[in-house]
């Protein structure tokens, strides 16, 4: 819901970036979705705590940026890395949540082919 209405906001009110801050964006999105997926995993192994999802969130999002920053300033493609790591943890995380969610259907499958004695 939430997102639904981010997106609703975000279509009313229209705001131009200047291209310099895009791979700011990129980066701080991709860290955002790498929170997001592991916030979901957690959730269905049922060790989600809010306070370190939102920490999680913004840290990992205020940390890409500031090294694509540092990276821009110093002439090193540290935006490459933190696209590289990132990246790497949501396909992890998402490989997770398939795994969960798969062996909890089987779960249930089993439970409802099981015969009454």
């Amino acid at each position: 819901m939430g997102l639904a209405m981010g997106v609703l906001i975000g279509l009313s009110f229209p705001n131009v970036l200047p291209a310099s801050f895009a791979s700011y964006l990129s980066i701080a999105l991709l860290a955002a979705l790498d929170s997001a997926f592991g916030g979901i995993r957690a959730s269905l192994e049922k060790t989600f705590v809010p306070v370190t999802f939102v920490t999680g969130l913004v840290s990992n999002a205020v940390l890409a940026a500031l090294l694509t920053y540092l990276g821009k300033e110093m002439g090193v493609p540290l935006f490459d890395a933190a696209l590289f790591a990132f990246g790497f943890r949501i396909f992890q995380n998402l490989g997770a949540i398939r795994h969960l969610l798969i062996s909890r259907w089987n779960k249930s499958r089993v439970k409802l082919q099981r015969p009454s004695v």
